[in-house]
C-alpha cells in the first residue's frame, strides 16, 4: 500500500518522541504526512524537526492567517485519507469525546469526515479512570478506532497499560484502518476456503479497532475421528459461528488465527487459518498457535476416537466392537497452560439443562466464559447449520441471555465484549 495521504496529530506527552519514528517509518511505505502538532506537543518536539521529516508544512495555530482566508482548517481534514492522532492524550481522548473544538486539532477532528484513529499515551492511572474508559467507549461507538496502549514501564516510573504502542505496531494499525475488509454472511455460507468473493446484500460486520496489536486464536467446526478410510464419527456443527466470530475480531484490528476442523466455508479477510481434520490435529495446532492474548474455543470437538482400521471394515454379521478413546480436552488444557491466555471462553452445545451444564462446565473447565446454546431440534431446525443462534454468556459473575440473533450479530456483540476485557486491567 502506497500513495495514502495521512494528517498526524501530535498531542503534548512524552511519547510525542516517537511521532519522529513514524513519521520516517510512513513516508519509507510511500506515504504522505502532514502535521498538526498541538501547543503540548510542541514542548516535546518542534515544527522544524517535523517538517524536515515529513516535508511538509507543520500547522500549530487555527488563527494562520493565510490558512485560514481559504479555511484551512477544512480543508486539512477533508484533504487526508485518515487522521492519526498520536499521542492521544487524557486531555484530547476527552475533548474528542466532547466534541470540543478550542484548537486547530480539536477543531479539525470535528470538521473531519475522513477515518479518524487515535493512539492514547498516557499515565496508567489516567489509562484506567473511569472517565477515560467512558470517553473511549465513547468515540469507538462514534466510530473512531482507538487503539490499545502497550503495557509495561513508564516514563513516570511506574508499571502498567498506558505506553504508546511502539512505531511499526501503529504502522500497521494505520494501514489496517485504510484497508477495511467488508465481510458479510453470505462470505461464510456455502462456498469453499478458495472461492471467490461473493456479492449480494447481507448482513455486515462493522470495522473498528478495539483488537488493534492483539493475538486472538480461534477454533470453529466439527472434528472428523476416522474408523476406517471411508467412515468417520462427526457432529452437526457447521463452523459458521466459529468463522463469524473469527471475522468480527479481524475487523477489530486483532491478529486472528482460526483452526478450523472439516468445513467447506471461506476464510475471512484477514486471517490465518489453519485446516485439521481429528481433535489430536486440533490440540497440537491450538498448542502451536500460542502465545495468544485471548482464545475463543468455538469447535464442537469430538469427545472420543477409535483406532483406524487401514482398510475399509466389512459386514461380517455381527457389528464390529469399536473401542472408544477419549480425546484430548482442548478447553482444559489449555485454560491451566503455562501459556494461558489472558481471556479463554469455551462453547457449550447442549439439548437440555443448558445453563446449569454451562455453569458446572465453567468451575470444571477452568475458562473465563462459556457461551451456551440449545443446540436440540432436529436438522433444519436447529442452532447447528442454522444462520441464528440463541446463547447464554456465562461467566463468574452470572449468566447473560441473548435474544435470538443472526450468527453475525452474536460474532459482532462477543467481539465487543472480548476487546473490552483485553483492555480491562488484568
Amino acid at each position: 500500500m502506497t500513495g495514502k495521504r495521512i494528517l498526524l496529530i501530535i498531542g503534548g506527552g512524552i511519547a510525542a518522541y516517537k511521532a519522529c519514528e513514524l513519521i520516517r517509518l510512513l513516508r519509507k511505505r510511500g506515504h504522505t504526512v502532514r502535521c498538526v502538532l498541538t501547543a503540548g506537543g510542541a514542548h516535546f518536539v518542534t515544527p522544524m524537526t517535523l517538517a524536515a521529516l515529513s516535508e511538509q508544512p507543520v500547522h500549530t495555530s487555527l488563527w494562520e492567517l493565510k490558512d485560514e482566508i481559504e479555511m484551512g482548517h477544512i480543508e486539512l481534514s477533508r484533504q487526508a485519507d485518515l487522521v492519526v492522532v498520536c499521542p492521544a492524550t487524557a486531555d484530547l481522548l476527552a475533548k474528542m469525546a466532547a466534541g470540543i473544538a478550542d484548537d486547530l486539532a480539536t477543531t479539525l477532528l470535528l470538521a473531519t469526515d475522513k477515518p479518524v484513529l487515535a493512539v492514547p499515551a498516557m499515565n496508567v492511572r489516567m489509562w484506567l479512570h473511569a472517565t477515560t474508559r467512558r470517553n473511549v467507549e465513547t468515540l469507538r461507538g462514534d466510530g473512531v478506532t482507538v487503539m490499545a496502549p502497550d503495557e509495561g514501564a513508564m516514563a513516570c516510573g511506574e508499571f502498567g497499560p498506558g505506553r504508546l504502542p511502539e512505531p511499526e505496531a501503529i504502522v500497521g494499525a494505520i494501514e489496517t484502518a485504510l484497508t477495511p475488509s467488508p465481510f458479510v454472511l453470505s462470505d461464510i455460507e456455502g462456498r469453499a476456503a478458495n472461492a471467490a468473493p461473493a456479492t449480494g446484500t447481507s448482513t455486515s460486520l462493522s470495522a473498528n479497532g478495539g483488537l488493534i496489536g492483539k493475538h486472538v486464536l480461534v477454533t470453529a467446526g466439527p472434528t472428523h475421528e476416522p474408523i476406517d478410510p471411508v467412515r468417520y464419527i462427526a457432529n452437526r456443527s457447521s463452523g459458521k459461528q466459529g468463522f463469524a466470530i473469527a471475522a468480527a475480531l479481524a475487523v477489530r484490528g486483532a491478529r486472528v488465527t482460526l483452526v478450523a476442523g472439516p468445513v467447506a466455508l471461506a476464510t475471512p479477510p484477514g486471517v490465518d487459518r489453519v485446516d485439521v481434520e481429528t481433535a489430536r490435529e486440533m490440540a497440537a495446532a491450538v498448542d502451536a498457535a500460542l502465545p495468544a492474548d485471548a482464545a475463543v474455543l468455538v469447535a464442537a470437538v469430538a469427545d472420543w476416537h477409535v483406532e483406524a482400521a487401514g482398510l475399509k471394515i466389512k459386514k461380517a454379521g455381527a457389528p464390529p466392537a469399536l473401542a472408544l478413546v477419549e480425546n484430548p480436552d482442548i478447553l482444559a488444557t489449555l485454560s491451566h497452560s503455562p501459556r494461558r491466555p489472558r481471556l479463554v471462553v469455551g462453547f457449550a452445545a447442549e439439548t437440555n439443562d443448558v445453563v446449569a451444564h454451562a455453569q458446572a462446565k465453567l468451575a470444571r473447565k477452568g475458562c473465563d466464559w462459556i457461551v451456551a446454546n440449545d443446540v436440540s431440534g432436529a436438522r433444519g431446525q436447529s442452532v447447528m447449520g442454522g444462520a441464528d443462534n440463541a446463547i447464554h454468556l456465562v461467566t463468574a459473575d452470572g449468566v447473560e441471555t441473548w435474544p435470538t440473533l443472526p450468527k453475525i450479530e452474536v460474532a459482532e456483540r462477543l467481539a465487543d465484549r472480548i476487546a473490552d476485557a483485553l483492555t480491562e486491567p488484568a
